[in-house]
């Protein structure tokens, strides 16, 4: 907050156009006015600031297969980090279908289990992360549902733990890919969604080791990509939810029923990477001077936010304008870490980036020299 009690009402304000640093796209591509997909539904979404570059029935409610199983995983996640401790596998959490080979009695951790449900879509891991959590199926569909409406996915309703087909149990291109969006954000579930292939090291049977492959072909097909799941019911067809990062830029694609959902993520990336690029905003060098009234000190000097990342619209770096507001002085006294300007960046009169100032050094009142008669009263014990 502005120290608005202190500062006279005139603000300096300096605007100049920037000379930002940026970070350069190694490879350009035509640009495309539209791009046609196979999917029944897609989107391609920009995690940095949520813009939407394509949509195609992108709110349509459809199944998404073991795509489910990034909320489950995250939420294996989460309750990890709370927990560590390995669980027994129990008959009651076997699975049809896609397996991480879970048998009764062995021990694994919930992070274990999210690593076979992010690498080889174990249905088994997911049912036993629900069961583990919350004791019964409704009650983990509940977490789920409550997570996905904490998260701004309003058109998802989360039935199985695992994406196994319920008539029930659905979500569309866009939820998903504001799903994965925020799920990147988890530095453990970034992680293992990243990796080609994981180990697995069983508590019990002790010793045992199983090495699961990521089933994420974009991987080691498209060098951008940073992760992703993939899904398949016959009821859902082919399904993908799939992230790719370039220069800053974070991109979310995401096809529900799409029998070239490969292809389809590759071409719908690098239409994405033409048409944004990432900037740095770098204010660490922003040290100001400005007087102060009635300090011990002159001056104070200030500081600002080291960098910002943003992204925008290829061809309109240029358009984008840096204003400084500081006031022309202050009122003693001041604290170091007081905010009392700001830089924003505009584009097109739009704002897009604000980074605040603050003061590097405190000021105190300045102590008032005591004439004469002060000091006499001072003496005889009378003060003011």
């Amino acid at each position: 907050m502005f120290l608005r009690k202190r500062l006279v009402s005139l603000v300096l304000s300096i605007s100049i156009m920037l000379p930002l640093a940026f970070c350069s796209n190694r490879q350009v591509f035509a640009a495309t006015t539209e791009l046609k997909v196979s999917a029944k539904a897609s989107i391609l979404y920009c995690a940095n600031n949520g813009q939407v570059l394509l949509s195609h029935d992108a709110e349509k409610e459809l199944p998404i297969a073991s795509t489910t199983k990034i909320m489950t995983a995250l939420l294996a996640l989460e309750a990890y980090a709370a927990d560590s401790k390995p669980f027994e596998f129990t008959s009651s959490m076997a699975a049809e279908g896609s397996s991480m080979y879970l048998k009764p009695g062995y021990k694994l951790t919930l992070r274990d289990c999210a690593v076979g449900m992010m690498m080889a879509s174990g249905n088994d891991g997911a049912n036993a992360v629900a069961l583990h959590i919350s004791g019964n199926f409704n009650d983990f569909a509940k977490l789920m549902n409550e997570r996905a409406k904490q998260i701004g996915m309003k058109h998802t309703n989360f039935v199985t733990p695992s994406g196994l087909d319920d008539c029930d149990h659905c979500s569309t291109a866009y939820d998903m890919a504001v799903l994965l969006a925020y799920a990147m954000d988890n530095d453990d579930f970034a992680d293992i969604t990243s990796k080609t292939s994981m180990q697995v090291k069983f508590a019990n049977p002790d010793g045992t080791i199983y090495t699961y492959p990521n089933h994420n072909r974009l991987l080691k097909s498209y060098q951008y990509c940073i992760g992703g799941k993939t899904g398949f019911t016959k009821k859902a067809g082919r399904c993908l939810v799939s992230v790719a990062e370039k220069d800053g830029v974070r991109l979310v694609a995401v096809t529900l029923n799409d029998p070239s959902d490969w292809n389809d993520h590759k071409s719908m990336f690098d239409y994405g990477f033409s048409k944004l690029r990432g900037i740095t905003l770098d204010d660490s060098n922003l040290h100001l001077t400005i007087p102060v009234v009635g300090g011990d000190c002159e001056n104070i000097t200030t500081n600002c936010a080291m960098t910002k990342n943003i992204v925008i619209e290829n061809g309109q770096e240029n358009n984008v304008v840096r204003t400084v507001e500081v006031p022309q002085f202050v009122y003693a006294p001041v604290g170091q870490g007081d905010v009392i300007g700001e830089v924003k960046y505009t584009l097109n009169g739009k704002m897009i980036a604000q980074n605040e100032i603050s003061v590097a050094n405190t000021v105190n009142f300045r102590a008032q020299k005591k004439n004469i008669f002060q000091k006499i009263l001072e003496f005889f014990g009378f003060k003011d």
